[in-house]
């Protein structure tokens, strides 16, 4: 599968939604898991300006890459950032879209860092 590395170094990022559990099945709630190191997965959504335009991403990130308080509006640092295009078909209707994967989301709030020393 195609990924597209993001460079995030001019953009401004903050949290739009905070992370929430990412779900393989919505029938029984299964938690979906990183394939490569069995880690659960989340998806934050995030307010990613750049260039003079903000879109929302919702970004899948493992759960050990989590950092930090990310409550709504806290700016933040997204790590190893790549987009997948992605296709597929169901009941005879094609659909494409592009999904986003980070290595780590991490909070830039002040006191981030001493919170997790205490």
């Amino acid at each position: 599968m195609r990924q597209i590395p993001v460079d995030t170094q001019a953009a401004m990022m903050m949290v739009a939604q905070p992370p929430q559990p990412k779900v393989k099945d919505r029938r029984t709630g299964e938690r979906a898991m990183d394939a490569e190191t069995g880690a659960a997965l989340s998806t934050v959504d995030i307010m990613f300006a750049a260039n003079g335009e903000a879109e929302i991403l919702s970004v899948t990130v493992p759960e050990p890459g989590i950092s930090g308080e990310l409550a709504m509006g806290t700016p933040v640092a997204l790590t190893g950032l790549i987009a997948r295009p992605w296709e597929n078909e169901f009941n005879g209707q094609k659909r494409h879209g592009i999904a986003f994967r980070a290595v780590a989301v991490t909070s830039l709030a002040a006191g981030a860092s001493s919170s997790k020393a205490a």
